[in-house]
């Protein structure tokens, strides 16, 4: 049997959400980056670097992982209210997918204090 300090510091589902974050992010980045260089908006990069970033600390079980995230789903609300205005229809589509990141982050907060808690 392994030593506790042998054994991954977050669970396989906290993995598999913090990579799917990290290529994700790096899908938006790309697009985003395109998008800028044809004068569109830097909503994508900044989202897609803030996706990528947030699936990295998750891997290693920081707890700024979600607060990182917070901040993307913030900003994606807030570029949400500018594109859309109060449309709830116009703004399904742009939330609904960043809303369900957010949830399974939070599901992910148990793992995360308790390895924080954890003597190094």
């Amino acid at each position: 049997m392994s030593s506790p300090s042998q054994r991954s510091s977050v669970g396989w589902g906290v993995k598999l959400l913090g990579w799917g974050c990290v290529l994700l992010g790096l899908v938006l980045l790309a697009g985003g980056l395109w998008l800028i260089s044809l004068g569109g908006s830097w909503y994508y990069a900044l989202a897609g670097l803030g996706l990528v970033l947030s699936g990295a600390l998750l891997n290693r079980g920081s707890l700024k992982a979600l607060w990182l995230y917070l901040l993307v789903w913030i900003g994606t609300l807030g570029w949400a209210w500018w594109e859309s205005g109060n449309d709830w229809w116009a703004q399904l589509p742009r939330m609904l997918s960043p809303t369900v990141i957010l949830l399974l982050m939070l599901a992910c907060l148990p793992t995360l204090v308790r390895n924080r808690r954890r003597p190094s």
